[in-house]
């Protein structure tokens, strides 16, 4: 979900087209709210409260009673949803966070300007949160300095939060303004929110899969099965995390992985020849070198 959709939605969006295209993170849903002569109105909060109040109280109303229920019944959207903000949205989206139950579970706060009170009750929010979550909040060197300095004294605050269930992460970039930071805060963003998702790399393979006390096979059913639950959706297994764990298995002589492993690329890839070659691999690890042989050819 992006606000001021006349600036920030084509940022947003070509960050989520070019990261899906290379399977850095899942096709998404974009949807932008057009604010260009509202957006005073709709992020509106009382003087004394300091949360939404009048026009500003309408719009908060009309995210979670209107227009994510219209999303969810036209599309085939999961539970897991993303909210950007900048300035003045910024600090609106963290209304949601009050909720009983949060209507988003990641937050990308870009230079927000923050309400009074905001640092501590978000503090106080986060720290309780039940369910995964992330929050992402940026500023720079030459951001506003009346946003920056409550920034960055939020994020002192946010720093201290013990929850397991709040993944935190904080930008201060050097060499951006107010506006540049948009555009290098936004994949910094996405690149937390769906590190889960990404393919296995050299640095996951090196510290997680080679040191994962269970087996390589093991470790692949876990990440995926953990990708189902954070994000709400079954993710296919593709072929460079297969051949992470193949490798895995060949380094720590795990032939019973190596065999599902077969299996598996049998099952989900039936056209290719990984199956064959990952069984012809186990059975050589085995010492049948009739059968290796055959299923190499």
């Amino acid at each position: 979900m992006v606000n001021d959709v006349d600036y920030l939605f084509e940022p947003f969006a070509g960050n989520i087209d070019y990261q899906a295209y290379w399977e850095d993170i899942p096709d998404c849903i974009v949807v932008g709210i057009n604010q260009g002569k509202t957006r005073v109105d709709d992020f509106y909060y009382d003087d004394t409260t300091f949360f939404p109040a009048h026009d500003g109280a309408d719009f908060y109303e009309f995210m979670g009673a209107e227009l994510l229920p219209y999303i969810e019944a036209n599309y085939n959207a999961s539970d897991f949803r993303v909210i950007v903000g900048h300035d003045l949205g910024a600090n609106f989206i963290n209304y949601y966070l009050f909720k009983d139950e949060p209507l988003f579970r990641a937050y990308v706060a870009l230079s927000p300007d923050l309400a009074p009170e905001m640092e501590n009750r978000l503090k106080e929010r986060l720290a309780i949160l039940k369910e995964e979550s992330f929050y992402y909040m940026a500023t720079s060197d030459a951001d506003l300095k009346v946003l920056r300095n409550a920034i960055i004294e939020c994020d002192t605050q946010l720093k201290t939060i013990e929850n397991p269930k709040l993944h935190y992460k904080f930008d201060n970039f050097e060499d951006a303004n107010h506006y540049s930071l948009v555009g290098r805060g936004i994949p910094k963003a996405l690149n937390e929110i769906f590190s889960l998702y990404k393919p296995i790399n050299g640095k996951e393979y090196n510290e997680n899969v080679l040191t994962f006390e269970g087996s390589s096979y093991d470790y692949l059913m876990k990440k995926y099965e953990d990708i189902e639950y954070f994000y709400g959706f079954e993710k296919k297994v593709i072929e460079n995390d297969i051949r992470a764990i193949a490798a895995a298995c060949n380094k720590k002589d795990d032939l019973e992985s190596l065999e599902k492993l077969s299996k598996l690329v049998k099952k989900e890839f039936p056209e290719s020849m990984l199956s064959a070659y990952y069984l012809g691999m186990y059975y050589e690890k085995e010492g049948d070198l009739k059968k290796a042989l055959q299923r190499y050819k």
